[in-house]
């Protein structure tokens, strides 16, 4: 579970985003001040509910008074139509707080969805489904939050948590020795080494260096199984690059450890939720 003050200053700023610099000049048109309403909020949908916590505080900081009641928390299967929970708060905190809410809710369940999609088709394998950096700017921690929901797992959270050497790092280096040397010359003993290579050739290479995990880029089922008898438990496989619904059953079958995948975080369709007064 995430704590508040992981994800209060987000809400927080996405409400002030919402507010702007006159406040809801709509509601507060219309709604009685001491008005009190209950709200439900529901799946549209069938998925995975993620980040309902983080979604119900908004109407909490808009009416720290507010009545919650949970029906199906995180980590919850919801049907379309089932009540995920029901609000009781001031009128116009309900009517204010919705749209932030529903945002948050709609896109960290379509996350969660999305994952345990992948992961059923990967049961049986040995495989773990990993979520990547390619997150929305400032909200990385609750996105990755959602992979986990979705029983994913996460890959490192940022530049600082583990060492992965990119093609790119490799060819300022000069090749994959010199990259992997100054990694290890500068880095703590505590801290794991990755490495992303192309072919089989430059995988060869790697099976000689102080690596902990390869990054098999964009390699098709056959060339995958080939890399794994290759490494022959050495190192941790991870397999990324074109990896969909229809597609990763296939590359888990090649039997690599893990399978990255971006668009969990970047392109993930939001999970249709509501909220009826």
């Amino acid at each position: 579970m995430l704590h508040p003050l992981t994800y209060e200053p987000i809400v927080r700023a996405a409400l002030a985003e919402d507010l702007g610099r006159a406040g809801d000049i709509t509601t507060d048109s219309i709604v009685p001040v001491d008005a009190v309403a209950t709200a439900r909020v529901a799946a549209r949908k069938d998925g995975r509910v993620a980040g309902l916590e983080v979604a119900l505080s908004a109407f909490r900081m808009l009416d720290p008074a507010a009545e919650l009641r949970v029906e199906h928390g995180d980590g919850a299967d919801v049907a379309p139509g089932a009540t995920i929970a029901t609000v009781t708060a001031r009128a116009r905190a309900l009517l204010t707080a919705e749209r932030t809410a529903l945002n948050l809710l709609g896109r960290l369940s379509g996350i969660a969805t999305a994952t345990r999609a992948l992961v059923r088709e990967v049961e049986g394998t040995r495989a773990r489904i990993v979520c990547t950096r390619k997150t929305t700017p400032g909200l990385r921690v609750l996105e990755k939050h959602a992979v986990r929901l979705g029983g994913g797992f996460n890959h490192r959270f940022g530049l600082d948590d583990a060492v992965l050497v990119k093609d790119n790092h490799i060819a300022v280096a000069g090749g994959i020795r010199p990259a992997v040397e100054r990694v290890r010359a500068a880095i703590g003993h505590m801290v794991k080494v990755e490495v992303e290579v192309d072919t089989l050739a430059q995988l060869e290479e790697l099976l000689t260096l102080p690596v902990d995990v390869v990054l098999l880029d964009n390699m098709d089922p056959p060339t995958l199984r080939r890399a794994v008898a290759m490494v022959d438990g050495r190192m941790v496989t991870e397999a990324s690059g074109n990896v969909t619904l229809s597609t990763v059953r296939a590359i888990a079958e090649s039997g690599v450890d893990m399978i990255s995948v971006g668009w969990l975080t970047h392109s993930a369709p939001n999970l249709d939720v509501g909220l009826d007064m």
